[in-house]
């Protein structure tokens, strides 16, 4: 196409968590060229996470500083990648088509998607009504301003322990809601949290309502109700921090692809094909079971060489199982 606003690719990636950046790197070591398009939150989940610590090679790693170094490695080994946000893709014909927030159009012979997953939200009207003056879902993002002030975190699991105890380094006191009696959360992180001075837990509640003040609009506490008795107690707070898991990023291909699990993209199992042929899926979009940035990275790496190996077999090149160009074309028989 004559249209410059139209960029070709044998090899698009969307998004750029461990799953995106891991792609482009064995994507470009196989020469696939590809381009990688970055998205809303360019990084992904590890953005904001302060602490990583169970990255291989690393006893400690800021989130952040992680993500700067795999863009800057797949950039080295030949990625392209732009800053944009696909807000449509055609998987109906090849080539596929990725419509960019930017006005650009992306075309590609294959995509891997590796979009990851979004903040989940409990659905409250108040909620809703206080987020970004004193209701977030990103405790690195916000939790400076709160210092000196009382926190209320939900949830049970690592993301809640974490963000409750990342917390502390700011509020007077923390305390973390759970509508069971017992955390999900790794053993080390709980000890840690039942350690903590500044850490209450209130167990086997659940938050009915945000409550705060209009002029200037902001938190002042939560409706706590005891899920077993009905009991409802007020948490006076000036943040709200909603911890309570994460969906998959999966809006761009909900009617396309085959999915499963509330939302995941399903892949055959021992792969990252999806049920579109050419379209491949890694990381949090498509594992509701392990969901760390090392098994996202592993699985990134699966993508791009099941992304090449589907190329070389579309353009008639012997292949070998591994997904690399086969060294010599086999005898005829």
């Amino acid at each position: 196409m004559s249209d410059a606003a139209t960029r070709h690719t044998r090899l698009l990636i969307i998004g750029s968590g461990p799953a995106g950046y891991t792609a482009g790197v064995y994507a470009s070591r196989a020469m696939l060229e590809p381009i990688l398009v970055q998205g809303i939150q360019p990084g992904g989940q590890l953005t904001i996470t302060t602490d990583v610590e169970n990255w291989p090679g690393d006893a400690s790693v800021m989130g952040p500083d992680l993500m700067v170094r795999m863009e800057a490695h797949a950039k080295e080994m030949g990625t392209e990648i732009i800053s944009d946000h696909v807000t449509s893709l055609d998987l109906s014909k090849r080539p596929f088509v990725a419509q960019g927030d930017s006005g650009t159009r992306y075309t590609a012979e294959a995509v891997i998607l590796a979009t990851g997953a979004q903040a989940k939200w409990l659905g409250l009207p108040s909620e809703e009504h206080f987020k970004g003056f004193g209701v977030s879902a990103c405790a690195t993002c916000d939790g400076f301003f709160y210092r000196g002030q009382e926190i209320v975190v939900i949830g049970g699991g690592n993301t809640a322990v974490e963000e409750a105890l990342f917390l502390t380094n700011f509020a007077s006191k923390v305390t973390l809601i759970h509508r069971r009696d017992s955390l999900r959360a790794e053993k080390i992180m709980q000890d840690r949290l039942f350690k903590h001075p500044k850490v209450e837990v209130l167990w086997n509640h659940t938050v009915e309502e945000v409550i705060g003040s209009e002029a200037p609009r902001g938190v002042e506490g939560v409706r706590a109700r005891h899920v077993e008795t009905g009991e409802i107690t007020e948490i006076p707070c000036k943040g709200f921090f909603v911890a309570i898991g994460h969906a998959p990023a999966s809006e761009l291909v909900k009617d396309q692809l085959e999915m499963h699990n509330g939302g995941y993209v399903k892949v055959e199992p021992g792969t990252t094909r999806t049920s579109v042929p050419g379209v491949f899926a890694a990381g949090d979009l498509t594992d509701h079971v392990y969901r760390q940035a090392v098994t996202s990275a592993g699985m990134g790496c699966m993508a791009a060489l099941d992304a090449e190996k589907f190329l070389a077999e579309q353009e008639g090149e012997p292949v070998t199982e591994a997904g690399a160009y086969a060294a010599e074309t086999p005898a005829a028989e």
